[in-house]
């Protein structure tokens, strides 16, 4: 198991060839059951991604796709740790059945509220505007550092608890608490309860990086001291965009990032690098055509667009009419079409034809598991009758190096 590390890949795979308890505190923001889909162009506009929110088979096939996950986190969890699961409104109540189930009930700690305030309002219902995370503990011995997170008394606070306390509210006091006296400065603080008003990442936010369910860093931060100390390891099984890790790296503490996302997880590298100066290790499995058959379509498309051919992703999120990418401006900006698809046919060729004739460029690429002997007769006559060339490449040639 490596640590300051990003894991591609399956995250019930990669949890399985981990030790049992060997990581200290586990924030998980699965995917929600939300049933939306997103789709966004990031990293500078190079790479596209499409996020989707949808489970066939309803509520019990996303539990059942939960659970093997939750009980390998409950697995790798020491026993002095802490887990904090991420949820909101459409899965919650299934959520915190499914965790009391695996942490036991009695290691319940907190239902804890993340309230922001985004536009939208819905004219037949009050307004959501809250994420839940429940806070788990793995047994009776774990630890909590609330000193870590203590935040200083409200002016209104100390009026009404320390109404001899001075100008400043530094006077010291002696008070009778849990059935005894002690002395006690107005000023040490307290605990945040639990319910965090903190602001959402919104598009003119610093830290936006267009990930549609991006977490500020202000969430994870009290999470991370609340339950960690400088030097144990933080895990975040669906790390996203990487906002765990860079919180994590920023409080000294050691990290473990997972994602099944290629595109996610170059981007969280290069985050890591920009924000924190870290070279973070990116730790994946082998690339063969059995990896590339199970990327799911926009991932496909970046693998060719991007790092086959060191290109950029069309600037259309969808319906770019034929076009899907473009080749390095140095070396002619080139368009490319990217088919996942088997013995593709003679009317790709049509169609790829006249949109290369639409960006007035007379070579273009088409890529895809395999091309029919129509293709190829098409791609002969155009380049005879028009002088256009067309280059047909197969994933195994791209995995092979066969680009040009």
């Amino acid at each position: 198991m490596e640590v300051n590390a990003i894991y591609e890949g399956d995250n019930l795979e990669i949890l399985s060839k981990f030790p049992d308890k060997s990581v200290d505190l586990i924030y998980a923001d699965p995917p929600f059951f939300s049933n939306k889909h997103y789709e966004v162009i990031w990293d500078d506009g190079a790479e596209i991604r499409s996020f989707q929110d949808r489970w066939k088979g309803g509520i019990e096939h996303y539990i059942t796709w939960m659970e093997p996950r939750l009980r390998e986190c409950h697995r790798v969890l020491k026993d002095t740790g802490s887990m904090y699961l991420h949820c909101d409104l459409h899965a919650n109540a299934h959520l915190r059945i499914l965790m009391d189930k695996i942490f036991d009930e009695k290691n319940f700690r907190n239902e804890i509220v993340w309230y922001y305030s985004t536009c939208g309002r819905p004219k037949n219902a009050f307004p959501s505007k809250h994420d839940t995370i429940f806070f788990y503990a793995k047994s009776s011995s774990t630890k909590f550092y609330a000193d870590q997170v203590k935040i200083p008394y409200t002016e209104n606070y100390i009026k009404t608890h320390f109404p001899d306390a001075d100008e400043k509210g530094k006077k010291i006091r002696k008070r009778f608490d849990a059935g005894k006296w002690r002395i006690y400065q107005a000023d040490e603080g307290m605990v945040p309860n639990d319910v965090w008003e903190i602001p959402y990442v919104n598009s003119m936010s610093s830290e936006r990086l267009g990930y549609p369910t991006q977490k500020p860093l202000k969430l994870l931060e009290p999470i991370i001291n609340a339950s960690s100390k400088k030097g144990d390891i933080v895990l975040d099984p669906f790390c996203g965009c990487g906002t765990t890790l860079v919180a994590a790296q920023k409080l000294n503490r050691r990290w473990i990032g997972i994602d099944v996302s290629p595109t996610a997880c170059k981007l969280m590298k290069k985050r890591l690098q920009k924000e924190c100066s870290i070279n973070a290790l990116l730790v994946k499995g082998d690339i063969d055509l059995k990896y590339i058959q199970k990327l799911p379509p926009f991932e496909f498309q970046n693998w060719v667009v991007v790092d086959k051919f060191y290109g950029k992703v069309s600037d259309k999120k969808s319906g770019d009419m034929g076009i899907d990418g473009f080749t390095p401006q140095v070396t002619g900006g080139y368009p490319i079409q990217v088919k996942q698809s088997e013995g593709v046919g003679r009317n790709v060729i049509d169609n790829f034809e006249t949109a290369m004739d639409r960006v007035k460029k007379n070579k273009g690429y088409i890529a895809a598991y395999s091309f029919g002997k129509g293709a190829y007769e098409e791609v002969a006559r155009v380049k005879n009758d028009k002088g256009l060339e067309i280059i047909l490449r197969t994933v195994q040639d791209l995995l092979d190096g066969k680009v040009e």
